[in-house]
């Protein structure tokens, strides 16, 4: 891995809806726990944590969000505890330095706040980790890379549902954006930093 450059770390929806037993829990989560905090812990003022946020009522969502919402109203905030919301706590305690970015989609490019806040701390380089793999990792890279950000992925910093869908994620990523993007294991990235 050459010289990073100005770079953060993206660690994408490490929450407790996905932690713990709810309809959208990702069993393999805890299995990327160590990894994730770990990057997290060493780089906490390089460190970005997204939230995905579900809206308070399925009424409050636009679009086909509404009928998502419908399906999933459980996992609405009117019905979602505060901490299931929040990212799982042995994150959350890095924030101070670290931050929290809250998105209400699975891309956290939608608005431009990201991007423009990267841009104004002149950040070339992004390094992602978190779940899930073909849903809301795979939205963030693609927006970096469209972004022109150089985009390491942490593969084994990674969580999905299914393994096929994990699988094919990091193969579309491997195979069509080798130029853009670099998938590393995330000791050989610790021990470049």
């Amino acid at each position: 891995m050459n010289g990073l450059g100005n770079w953060r770390h993206i660690c994408v929806d490490m929450q407790g809806m996905f932690a713990e037993d709810t309809p959208w829990h990702v069993p393999w989560l805890h299995g990327v726990r160590d990894q994730v905090a770990e990057v997290s812990r060493r780089h906490a003022a390089r460190t970005i944590f997204t939230r995905f946020l579900p809206p308070r009522t399925a009424e409050n969502a636009h679009g086909t969000w509404k009928t998502y919402y419908e399906k999933w109203r459980t996992m609405t905030r009117e019905h979602l505890p505060d901490e299931l919301v929040d990212i799982v706590p042995e994150l959350r305690r890095l924030v101070p330095p670290a931050r929290i970015f809250d998105k209400a989609g699975y891309s956290p490019w939608m608005d431009g706040r990201l991007h423009a806040g990267l841009r104004e701390e002149k950040v070339t380089t992004l390094v992602v980790t978190g779940g899930e793999t073909d849903v809301c990792v795979l939205t963030t890279v693609l927006g970096a890379i469209d972004l022109g950000y150089r985009t390491i992925v942490l593969e084994d910093a990674l969580c999905g549902s299914a393994d096929t869908t994990h699988d094919a994620a990091l193969t579309i990523l491997r195979g069509r954006f080798s130029v853009q993007l670099d998938l590393v294991p995330t000791e050989a990235f610790l021990a470049a930093t």
